[in-house]
């Protein structure tokens, strides 16, 4: 189970670029100037690039596993791992997507080849049941989703204050950090997405993922691409939505339709997050959706309880299964 820092040291020098450095007794993994990887002095625990929107959720997944970096360096992209919770193949997925993020996007496809996206097997019923059994064993998991559906009956209506009011607080509790405005500052969130509504509100395709025509996948990308822009917050440093929240948001509104993704699933599939690769990951959606379907046989309304995720849309439990293995960075068996 557990991995030694010389497996994890042989590794990392495979990837291009990577050089070994050692900085006050303490060995570190670089491209150019760049640390991705750095070992506690006693070599038992190794930090490593990874986007600090999504660690606190990571480290919540698996506070045994994971653990918050140093406070010298929360200002960074860092997380940090207990060599022995994790094996061989756990090391390399995370030392590979800790390389991805400091290295050219043209290094990373060079070597990876055509992609995650494509070498990634189209999840079966069985892959689903095991992503489902982890959803499942937090507590209260669903629980901001129900507040957030109890908060905007009949629908959530982002023409109204207090439904964009409801919305921010939910985007925030899953971990996209948005600032409330302080005392004298514009209310650039509200006021944003009341905007972007007022455009898109007649136009946002409804549906189901797996029906979904490419001209409203293409649609979704766009939206999303708008979405994304919006900025939220003012002051010393100004922060558009981005792209977590955005496909957050669109999964808010349209959740049989939507797969939403965070940092982790966007960047270790697509290597991008923009609007054209939206509409890509929302295509790669509709095909494993259809495909699961045509495994099972089952009408898209029933299969949910056949995951052993009753009431939870399959967009969301394909977006749960992408959150075990590329988020949690756990490998399903």
């Amino acid at each position: 189970m557990a991995v030694t820092i010389d497996e994890v040291r042989a590794y990392a020098l495979t990837l291009p670029r990577t050089y070994e450095a050692l900085v006050r007794d303490r060995v570190k993994l670089r491209v150019g100037r760049i640390v991705y990887l750095a070992f506690s002095r006693d070599e038992t625990a190794m930090g490593f690039s990874y986007p600090k929107e999504e660690r606190a959720a990571l480290v919540a997944s698996d506070p045994d596993k994971f653990a918050m970096p140093s406070p010298r360096d929360e200002r960074f992209n860092w997380v940090q791992v207990r060599l022995a919770a994790i094996d061989a193949e756990e090391m390399r997925e995370i030392v590979t997507e800790a390389w991805r993020m400091v290295v050219p996007r043209s290094v990373a496809a060079t070597h990876l080849g055509a992609g995650a996206a494509s070498a990634l097997h189209r999840p079966t019923l069985a892959d689903l049941r095991a992503a489902a059994d982890v959803f499942n064993g937090f507590a209260d998991i669903d629980r901001s989703w129900h507040g957030l559906h109890e908060d905007t009956r009949p629908a959530i209506d982002l023409g109204r204050a207090d439904h964009r009011a409801v919305l921010l607080r939910w985007l925030n509790s899953w971990g996209c950090r948005i600032r409330y405005p302080r005392e004298g500052e514009p209310a650039l969130f509200d006021t944003g997405i009341a905007r972007w509504w007022d455009a898109w509100e007649g136009d946002l395709p409804s549906g189901t993922l797996a029906g979904l025509s490419d001209s409203c996948l293409a649609a979704f990308g766009r939206a999303y691409g708008e979405l994304a822009a919006i900025p939220v917050a003012a002051g010393r440093v100004a922060r558009s939505l981005g792209p977590t929240a955005a496909a957050k948001t669109l999964y808010a509104l349209r959740p049989e339709a939507v797969m939403a993704w965070d940092a982790a699933i966007a960047e270790r599939l697509h290597g991008a997050r923009d609007a054209d690769t939206f509409t890509r990951h929302l295509t790669l959606g509709r095909d494993w959706a259809r495909g699961v379907l045509s495994e099972t046989g089952a009408a898209e309304a029933a299969l949910p309880e056949l995951v052993g995720r009753p009431g939870i849309p399959l967009s969301k439990i394909l977006d749960e299964y992408l959150y075990v293995r590329f988020s949690m960075k756990k490998t399903l068996r």
